[in-house]
């Protein structure tokens, strides 16, 4: 099994033709705080245009794919540029994070999330002339059954949810293993989450991201709450599938 630094995105000895990349390796608490704002910059870029711009401009799932695109440039040197729950989990089932690391990373993940949700309500509620922020936020939160935009069951809602974050995070391990390229992993991942999210936006309103989906549940109206179990346990399972898969791959290799 090869062994690769806790944070995938981090520098390894650079090789003729390689990106330049950092040496400087960062504390729990540095790597912590650079995954709550690259979440903050993710969820505020799609949820902002999804509550905000609807009728002009790119398009929400664009707006995810690029927001997360973004912060793993910004902030992926420093932590590894997950910014995603179940992206976490599954570097940590696949060997490649540190297990003391998730607890700390899922948690600034939420928080970033939620921070993010939190500015954009403030800045909606201020506003007499929209319709009521909850409302707003609903348009953006995740749900199935007469909560899905073509009211999708629960069971397929599940199975979608979980295939897509399987993908999601098998393109991210692949993207920034050890031989991989890593100037290109965020366009790979980046893209990669906004074609997923294009497939699931009529089944649940695209998740993979528990974070996201907590952040803006909290803000909508109550269903949202209720239904978002989820998903947490869709992309759990899609996470631990792909980092199964992913190390018992490299084992054998």
């Amino acid at each position: 099994m090869s062994h690769e630094l806790p944070h995938a995105l981090s520098a390894e000895p650079r090789r003729e033709g390689d990106a330049p990349v950092s040496s400087r390796t960062y504390g729990l608490g540095a790597r912590s705080a650079a995954e709550g704002a690259g979440s903050f910059l993710l969820v505020l870029a799609g949820i902002g245009v999804t509550t905000l711009n609807t009728d002009a401009g790119i398009a929400p799932v664009l707006a995810f794919g690029f927001g997360l695109l973004a912060a793993m440039i910004a902030f992926g040197h420093v932590s590894g540029g997950h910014f995603i729950p179940a992206v976490t989990l599954g570097s940590a089932v696949a060997g490649r994070t540190p297990w003391r690391s998730v607890v700390p990373y899922i948690v600034a993940q939420v928080l970033g999330a939620v921070a993010a949700a939190g500015l954009l309500w403030l800045i909606l509620s201020a506003n007499d002339q929209l319709p009521a922020s909850t409302t707003l936020f609903s348009v953006g939160a995740n749900g199935f059954d007469d909560h899905s935009a073509v009211q999708f069951p629960l069971a397929s809602s599940f199975l979608a949810e979980v295939v897509a974050t399987a993908l999601l995070v098998a393109v991210f391990l692949g993207a920034t293993a050890r031989l991989a390229n890593k100037a290109v992993a965020p366009f790979a991942v980046g893209l990669t989450y906004a074609a997923l999210l294009t497939v699931l936006l009529p089944i649940t309103n695209g998740s993979m991201n528990p974070a996201r989906s907590t952040a803006a549940a909290i803000f909508s109206e109550s269903w949202a709450l209720e239904q978002l179990w989820l998903f947490w346990a869709a992309p759990v399972v899609g996470a631990v599938l792909a980092g199964l898969i992913y190390r018992s791959a490299d084992m054998s290799s």
